[in-house]
């Protein structure tokens, strides 16, 4: 094995170490802000706290996914538009299931929306790809993407379901 080849290997070694070590980071973040949130023992749960709580994270999960924001967080200049699409449905649906829980909390109606979402979002992606070239770049995709909502804004839902989980959330707390 050459120099070369050394250092290549070296290097995706430490950008995959890397890369884990991330990964464990923000996950073990994310548990320990979940253990905090969580009552204490003994401690009354509050079942409209919870509901709240759970449109909070949908309204965030909705704005998270909507394309343009989606775009915008995850955008990488120079990779291929194939991978592009893979990063963009990968993160909707990553996202998701993050979330996926929150439906015990919240109305039928308001669930199916979000998941509606989900599905639209990734379905105009991949729709979007199929009528590109094989060969166009992440960042073609992403400007016909963007280009495609600017035209037609009432195909996107997200407006609309944040408006939904809004609505619910303020019944809520009238209540």
């Amino acid at each position: 094995m050459d120099t070369g080849q050394l250092l290549g290997a070296l290097l995706i070694a430490f950008v995959l170490g890397g890369s884990l070590a991330y990964i464990f980071w923000r996950e073990r973040a994310r548990a320990a802000r979940e253990l905090k949130e969580r009552p204490a023992a003994g401690e009354k749960v509050n079942p409209v706290q919870l509901q709240l709580q759970a449109y909070e994270r949908l309204i965030l999960l909705t704005e998270r996914i909507a394309l343009p924001n989606l775009i915008n967080r995850i955008n990488q200049p120079g990779i291929a538009g194939k991978d592009m699409q893979m990063m963009l449905t990968h993160t909707i649906k990553q996202e998701f299931d993050h979330n996926i829980t929150q439906q015990i909390y919240v109305s039928s109606e308001a669930w199916d929306a979000v998941r509606n979402l989900k599905e639209q979002n990734i379905h105009i992606i991949n729709q979007v790809a199929s009528i590109l070239p094989p060969d166009v770049s992440g960042t073609d995709l992403n400007k016909q993407l963007l280009e495609m909502i600017v035209q037609n804004p009432k195909m996107t839902l997200h407006n609309v379901v944040a408006e939904v989980l809004s609505f619910e959330a303020k019944k809520l707390m009238r209540q």
